[in-house]
């Protein structure tokens, strides 16, 4: 018996081809639906993150200036 294809093969097999044109193209998935995110927006969590290395202000130059006067 001949296996007919349907609508549904041909876009899955066209949606995969696809896909692993644009792996070898660019080495990994692309994801097209993520939101882009502009560089001016205002983004508390990052700055946030930023703080977080160092959480106080240490100046080593002064005090070891002090030291020797």
């Amino acid at each position: 018996m001949k296996k007919r294809i349907t609508q549904d093969d041909y876009i899955k097999a066209n949606r995969k081809a696809s896909r692993e044109a644009e792996i070898k193209e660019h080495g990994h998935p692309v994801c097209y639906k993520r939101v882009h995110e502009a560089k001016k927006v205002y983004n508390r969590r990052k700055i946030k993150a930023a703080d977080k290395k160092l959480p106080y202000f240490f100046c080593t130059q002064d005090s070891d200036a002090m030291r020797q006067t």
